[in-house]
């Protein structure tokens, strides 16, 4: 896909437990010229980002206050926090500021000292400034070499926050049935793209990756290091073909996991995840009837399938009451695809549970929805999380445009047919982009090669796995981990891959490709 939307933020808490690269400064020269003198040389080009650059950070405490449970896990660790200063318009530099939020675990081991670790973990619009203690307890005794930084970007998390005052915390929702479904999706996307005009239209423009790698690149010069490593996940991995591009010479060891194919990147990058997206479905319905005596959602496979399509079939018929939320055909599919990303135990449980409620919802029971459903429901169903989906959303559209004709998304809903009403409903269905201004840049044209880590598993129902042989056979200079016989969205230090954790910590310690492509199994 791309991003990975709901998917990412759950995967996150899972854990826890050559284009333009910015304004031209005008040449001047050092001196006049004098009748018979030769003339003087130019000088350099005055950095129009000096100021920026070479900022002092002030590092404090990253606790918030007594509820703020990431400010314990950076506390914990022995990290602390800094707020970075970058303007919020490239081209004038003197002119708007905002802040990037950073945290970081310094490195213990000073005399094997490699640099700075930078970290996305995803979205658009997911935070990561909390990252920093898994990932370091991941890096295993290759992280005493790192400091290890997490970076909320620009409008996200602990940083400048946009905040365009949904009653959702996504753009992303199923069509619908039929014509009126989508309709009613056509003025929900209108509506969310009038209310970031209405409420973020000073920030709105400039929302984009190609400013979030301006911004990272700030960070490097303020952490005062000439080039920078990176470890980017999902969305995280186009950041970083975007910044390399960008900013050439000034990486040093790159893993992108959850590999975005930037000729798929866009506002609609999830359309083409529908067959591993029921390919994850098929998966987790043979898991759950392993433990029907848990579940009640049927004894097979497809008995599982067939109490799924069932609740759908009932939300098409009235909306489910599911505690005081209405759950109606068109959040259904958003919550299967939401629930599909983590392949474990844990999250297929809580799957599971989800689904469970739904049927008895469906059958007309009164239901109290299980913790993981609850959250999904206040995602989707309330504007607790506003500020994320308009981040994520503000980013995707600012990318790239998207179709403006509602009839191109009705004509690809059409063609994907009836019998997907799961998956195709999802990622064919109109958007806000459809209804948002034009980038205000074009975007970026990725460089032709990289001596980058990818990782990636087969089964990935998010950013999927041709994406990743895609990037690998446009970079001949990278190597590609593949995690076999995994549904898993972002690998490195989630899934529990020795293999996988293995290869990548040997390439952050020597900074040595592997000879050859890595193949690891599931177990």
């Amino acid at each position: 896909m791309t991003t990975s939307f709901e998917g990412d933020r759950r995967g996150r808490r899972l854990r826890r437990r050559v284009t333009r690269t910015g304004p031209v400064a005008a040449l001047c020269l050092a001196g006049a010229l004098t009748l018979g003198a030769a003339p003087a040389s130019p000088a350099a080009p005055a950095d129009p980002l000096a100021r920026y650059h070479h900022q002092h950070l002030t590092w404090k405490s990253c606790l918030l206050g007594p509820d703020d449970e990431t400010g314990k896990e950076l506390e914990q660790a022995g990290a602390r926090c800094a707020d970075v200063t970058v303007p919020l318009d490239y081209t004038r530099p003197g002119g708007r500021t905002i802040t990037v939020a950073v945290s970081r675990i310094r490195a213990t081991d000073s005399a094997h000292r490699v640099g700075a670790l930078l970290l996305n973990s995803g979205g658009p619009g997911g935070q990561t400034i909390g990252d920093p203690p898994w990932v370091r307890k991941a890096m295993k005794d290759v992280g005493e070499r790192y400091d290890v930084v997490g970076v909320d970007p620009r409008f996200v998390g602990r940083s400048s926050v946009l905040d365009c005052q949904w009653p959702t915390g996504s753009m992303i929702r199923g069509a619908g049935k039929d014509r009126a479904g989508f309709d009613r999706m056509v003025s929900f996307s209108a509506d969310l793209a009038r209310r970031c005009r209405a409420h973020a239209g000073d920030l709105v423009p400039y929302a984009s990756t190609r400013n979030s790698a301006r911004d990272m690149d700030v960070v490097r010069a303020a952490l005062g290091e000439r080039r920078i490593s990176y470890l980017g996940y999902s969305y995280g991995s186009y950041l970083g073909e975007v910044y390399t591009t960008m900013f050439p010479g000034r990486t040093d060891r790159v893993v992108l996991d959850g590999v975005i194919d930037p000729a798929r990147y866009g506002p609609r990058l999830l359309r083409g995840t529908e067959a591993a997206g029921k390919h994850a479905l098929r998966d987790w319905a043979d898991w759950a009837a392993a433990h029907d005596q848990d579940y009640g959602l049927g004894r097979t496979g497809s008995a599982v399938l067939a109490t799924v399509e069932r609740i759908q079939s009932a939300a098409e018929h009235a909306p489910l009451r599911v505690g005081g939320y209405r759950v109606d055909d068109q959040i259904v599919p958003t919550l299967v695809f939401n629930g599909l990303s983590q392949d474990n135990s844990l999250a297929f449980g809580d799957f599971a549970q989800g689904v469970r409620d739904l049927r008895l919802a469906a059958e007309g029971h009164p239901v109290s929805p299980s913790p993981w459903l609850a959250e999904s429901l206040r995602f989707l169903l309330t504007g607790h999380d506003s500020t994320y989906g308009s981040a994520q959303t503000a980013v995707l559209c600012g990318d790239e445009a998207a179709p403006r004709d509602p009839e191109t998304y009705w004509r690809d809903l059409r063609q994907a047919g009836t019998d997907d009403r799961l998956f195709a409903p999802v990622t064919n269905d109109i958007n806000a982009c459809a209804f948002w201004d034009a980038p205000r840049e074009r975007p970026t044209r990725i460089r032709a090669d990289l001596p980058a880590l990818l990782v990636n598993a087969t089964g990935d129902p998010r950013t999927v796995y041709p994406g990743a042989q895609a990037v690998h056979r446009a970079w001949p200079s990278s190597r590609l981990i593949t995690l076999h016989d995994a549904d898993q969205h972002a690998v490195f230090g989630v899934f529990g891959s020795a293999c996988v954790d293995d290869a990548v910590n040997a390439y952050l310690a020597t900074g040595r490709l592997p000879a050859t492509d890595t193949s690891c199994p599931r177990g």
